[in-house]
């Protein structure tokens, strides 16, 4: 009988316990949020969730985020900090460039024009450049419109017409990467020799590069501006390239995380591509006198190259003859014919 009071009494006091843990209100961290509640918002649900994932019946099953963290950090990225970033430097380079052509004007040739010319690129070297500068072109523009259209096109020109500009932008720009990239592969391969940095280029450099006064350092093939120039294509190509690709191919090489980090990559690393390009395109239109004429027909003045680049006149004088790149005389018919 005794035991079966023991019995008893245990049984009375672990329902006792039970029914003291069940009136203690539990911690703050174990609260739950019914997602269901009228009283509960967006921004509750993110604070509580780092993740929104569900369950999906394809193969992939990466697709079954709806959003994660790194997700709403990208989102605020291209929406706002991207916006920041490309109108401060595609927009600062262009004031700057006004101011620059404005106080200081075209750099005009000292000596006239003599009157002979010298191969500076050949026609293979041409068509790489045009062909990449071209890819180049139509890239940015179809690149910006992703970043830029909405918020300044779209209102101008409606929906239908943006949605049909941004569809073929986009077609534009996945397939002209392939001969951008093949592009940029061939400007390392061919200018590499000449564009590796020496002693010349700080001299260059210390006294303004011929862009400041009426001074003109010497400089070999490419000075020390064209370097940097070349520089950032080659860096930022690749970059932009390798990025662009892991867009394009979407979870071969990299998760939704990696995507997001690309996708960052490209979007800086073209903005300020853009930039810089902005400012070669300058120098070889209308802000020095004769320096088209290298990637237009190929040869330049002599007079142009013995003020820009006379270490390199020296050296092709020497290999070719004081008359070796002098242009034959054009026939003329005469009045009879």
């Amino acid at each position: 009988m005794s035991s079966f009071a023991r019995v008893i009494r245990l049984i009375v006091c672990a329902c006792a316990l039970l029914v003291l843990l069940m009136a203690v209100p539990p911690p703050a961290s174990a609260q739950q949020i019914n997602p269901t509640a009228s009283s509960v918002n967006e921004r509750q649900l993110l604070q509580e969730m780092d993740r929104i994932q569900g369950r999906v019946s394809i193969p992939d099953q990466r697709s079954s985020v709806l959003m994660q963290p790194a997700g709403r950090d990208w989102r605020e990225f291209r929406n706002v900090t991207l916006r920041w970033i490309g109108g401060v430097a595609i927009l600062g380079m262009l004031a700057v460039l006004v101011i620059f052509y404005l106080t200081r004007g075209m750099v005009r040739l000292e000596g006239g024009r003599s009157g002979r010319t010298i191969v500076r690129f050949n026609t293979f070297e041409r068509f790489v450049h045009w062909m990449t500068a071209t890819c180049f072109i139509i890239l940015a523009i179809s690149g910006l419109n992703i970043t830029f259209g909405r918020p300044l096109l779209l209102p101008l020109v409606g929906f239908e017409a943006f949605s049909e500009w941004s569809q073929w932008a986009k077609y534009a720009h996945n397939y002209l990467s392939f001969p951008f990239t093949i592009g940029v592969v061939l400007i390392f391969l061919t200018w590499i020799a000449g564009n590796i940095p020496n002693k010349v280029d700080i001299d260059w450099l210390k006294r303004g590069g011929g862009m400041v006064g009426h001074d003109h350092p010497p400089a070999y093939r490419f000075n020390a501006g064209q370097k940097a120039i070349y520089w950032i294509v080659v860096i930022g190509g690749v970059l932009v390239a390798a990025s662009g690709y892991i867009l394009m191919f979407p979870f071969y090489a990299t998760g939704i995380e990696g995507m997001q980090t690309a996708q960052i990559a490209h979007a800086i690393v073209g903005v300020l591509f853009i930039a810089a390009m902005l400012a070669h395109i300058y120098i070889g239109t209308i802000g020095m006198e004769g320096a088209f004429e290298a990637m237009g027909s190929g040869e330049v003045d002599v007079n142009w190259a013995r003020e820009h680049h006379s270490l390199w006149l020296d050296e092709e004088m020497v290999r070719t003859g004081p008359n070796g790149n002098q242009p034959q005389p054009r026939h003329t018919a005469s009045a009879a014919e």
